[in-house]
């Protein structure tokens, strides 16, 4: 049986020592760690180091919100793998529909960041997603085929990945897949990795929902055979909310 993932990606919200503050307190609401349920927080690059050292040894991982796909090099504002896991990180999510729509990270770059970050031995969270146009046209399917094959190209293991299907329409708006439109876009990227790779691969891999996740929704989110968690965006920046989201996935 998967076990469930639930992630906080906090964005370009709360200065380090807020960061300190939220990370506390999502320790003292959500006391130890379930088994059943992997828990993780990405604060903004900042505050990495401060907040690791809230959370090491509490079983909370680590994420960052972005990678560059080189070690070193002149590439202002940007942040290597490297850095990366000396700042305590386990996780990295790539391709989000952030970077892709702002910052133009194509298919070919996520691939490149999917690639250095495994290299580094760092947990990969890929981002995949259609826009509201997209889903309007009736392409879903042929988009997010499209953004896992391209992203996944050259990677002969899965081991270490998750795939966090996130419809862009709903990211930050309020709306929301419904739970039986999110479980059969989730079936359908388990059906690619299927393709991919093989079953046993496609049984495995975790496959998070995002999307204006709250605790009023997520226990139905979480109760779809393929949805194996969430990745939280509005909700993760309140600790009583996150934390319930996180028990919803504990208990589904």
């Amino acid at each position: 049986m998967r076990k469930k993932i639930v992630v906080g990606n906090w964005k370009m919200n709360k200065t380090i020592s807020e960061a300190v503050e939220l990370s506390s307190a999502i320790i003292d609401q959500l006391g130890e760690v379930s088994a059943s349920c992997e828990v993780g927080i990405a604060p903004a690059f900042p505050a990495l180091s401060g907040v690791h050292g809230v959370i090491s040894g509490t079983g909370i991982h680590l994420a960052a919100q972005n990678c560059h796909y080189e070690d070193d090099g002149a590439f202002t504002g940007e942040v290597s793998v490297r850095m990366l896991d000396e700042a305590g990180c386990s996780y990295v999510i790539v391709g989000h529909s952030e970077r892709r729509q702002y910052f133009g990270d194509t298919n070919p770059v996520v691939n490149l960041k999917v690639k250095k970050a495994l290299s580094a031995g760092l947990n990969v969270i890929l981002c995949v997603g259609e826009t509201l146009d997209e889903r309007e046209k009736g392409i879903t399917t042929e988009v997010v085929t499209c953004q896992v094959k391209e992203g996944l190209e050259g990677v002969a293991d899965i081991g270490d990945i998750v795939i966090a299907y996130e419809p862009v329409w709903a990211i930050g708006t309020g709306k929301t897949a419904s739970s039986l439109q999110a479980q059969e876009v989730h079936a359908s990227i388990r059906a690619t990795v299927a393709g991919l790779y093989n079953e046993p691969a496609a049984a495995g891999v975790r496959i998070q929902y995002g999307g204006s996740v709250k605790p009023s929704n997520a226990e139905e989110l979480f109760a779809m055979p393929d949805i194996d968690g969430g990745l939280i965006g509005g909700a993760s920046l309140n600790a009583e909310d996150f934390v319930a989201i996180v028990k919803a996935a504990e208990k589904s």
